[in-house]
């Protein structure tokens, strides 16, 4: 938001933040979102040039509603199967660690 904006906005009573205040997330709270979104990503991009998300399903013993979810990072979506995900694609460890250490 540019400064004009937000000056006019506050001068009107609005208090202008971020989504982490809004929420009154923790930093923790806000890294592991963070970690989740980078982690879903990758797994989209990765899945995508590899297979469908039907065949993916199936290596991962589940189904393609859940790997829908799991690439727009659903909140019942846990942080394992993210992981199990981008291994079943084939990314290494220290992939997966890269992934993770970009979150900002």
């Amino acid at each position: 938001m540019d400064e004009v904006k937000r000056k006019r906005l506050e001068e009107k009573g609005w208090k202008v933040g971020n989504v982490s205040e809004f929420l009154e997330l923790t930093q923790e709270e806000a890294a592991l979102i963070e970690i989740k979104l980078a982690l879903s990503r990758n797994l989209k991009e990765r899945r995508q040039k590899l297979m469908t998300q039907t065949e993916l399903a199936q290596k991962l013993h589940s189904s393609q509603p859940r790997i829908a979810k799991a690439e727009n990072c659903d909140a019942s979506v846990s942080i394992e199967l993210l992981i199990r995900a981008m291994l079943a694609t084939g990314a290494t460890p220290q992939e997966i660690g890269k992934v993770i250490a970009q979150v900002g």
